[in-house]
């Protein structure tokens, strides 16, 4: 098979290896389409949390097909991108017909995150106001859509203007450019202040995001694209009662396999019934898999990318 190794950390080499076989309990994946997230990149960094022994292959998300034909995706946490992967059986979930495999390979992290994060964590409301930073990734652009759905306004900050465009085509109903007054704009838009904001990005967008809530309103901690962790000022979240909410998806769902799975499902029939449309990735040769991490890590990417074995 071919696949893309990180040799040593900071890089990837797409070369010939050896295709693994399905064990006891795993089923064969072919991959027609692998998700690139930000975590993929932060693996091949050296700078996520778990470190695994090199050489690995990186790629946590793919879509393709069983042996039997059937089309499926699958979280494998390492190893998707390559032609072929191995995944416990029960990780393996049907696609819809209404998704292709490029989309369906950039769904679960984002989609799964963004409902997780609003409304089992954040108790988002109908009619409340969301305020997403990083609205032109494919985390924001998610979780665009989910608060949408969920009956909320939505302001989308974006750093450029196609990555706001592609926010408004996500659906949602302002934008604010991330490169200017962030609190002083959301304000101005939301009546005196947001009710929740939804943080993947972190940096410098954290201290006037939680200046642009209102009182009451609810910080979501999703991650921090930026390269930077804040340190957010506990008098603003003092002064008007406000709230921070920390939000681990991966942790949750691999520890609660049997509600992750309900969670994955219940987004797949939103998507099956057309209450979700989720957006179309840009797609990339397997061979370009060391530039879209750059990318990636640059925030150079609109939306998702998936690579095409």
């Amino acid at each position: 098979m071919r696949a893309a190794i990180c040799e040593e950390l900071g890089s990837v080499v797409v070369t010939d290896a050896e295709a693994p076989a399905a064990g006891p309990g795993q089923v064969l994946i072919a991959v027609e389409a692998a998700g690139v997230n930000y975590v993929d990149a932060l693996f091949v960094q050296g700078r996520y949390q778990i470190k695994p022994p090199l050489p690995f292959v990186p790629g946590s998300e793919v879509a393709g097909t069983l042996p039997s034909g059937e089309r499926v995706l699958a979280m494998c946490g390492l190893g998707g991108f390559a032609t072929h992967v191995a995944v416990p059986a029960a990780s393996a979930v049907p696609i819809p017909d209404e998704l292709d495999f490029p989309r369906a390979a950039t769904f679960t992290q984002s989609y799964c995150t963004a409902l997780f994060a609003l409304r089992d964590r954040a108790n988002l409301q109908p009619g409340e106001t969301v305020l997403v930073l990083g609205a032109g990734g494919g985390v924001g652009l998610a979780a665009v859509q989910i608060a949408k759905a969920m009956g909320a306004r939505v302001l989308a900050a974006a750093s450029t203007p196609s990555k706001r465009e592609a926010a408004r085509n996500a659906g949602a109903d302002e934008t604010v450019s991330s490169t200017e007054d962030v609190k002083s704009a959301a304000r101005a838009r939301s009546d005196g202040g947001v009710d929740l904001v939804y943080d993947p990005v972190g940096g410098a967008l954290a201290d006037p995001a939680l200046r642009a809530l209102r009182e009451r309103g609810r910080y979501v901690v999703i991650g921090f694209a930026s390269g930077d962790i804040p340190s957010l000022p506990l008098n603003q979240v003092l002064l008007r009662n406000r709230t921070v909410v920390g939000v681990d998806w991966g942790a949750w769902s691999m520890g609660n396999p049997l509600d992750q799975r309900a969670l994955l499902e219940e987004l797949l029939a939103m998507v099956a019934k057309g209450d979700l449309s989720p957006v179309p990735p840009r797609t990339a040769p397997l061979a370009s898999a060391a530039e879209v991490l750059d990318d990636l890590l640059n925030r150079r990417v609109v939306g998702k990318v998936a690579l095409l074995p």
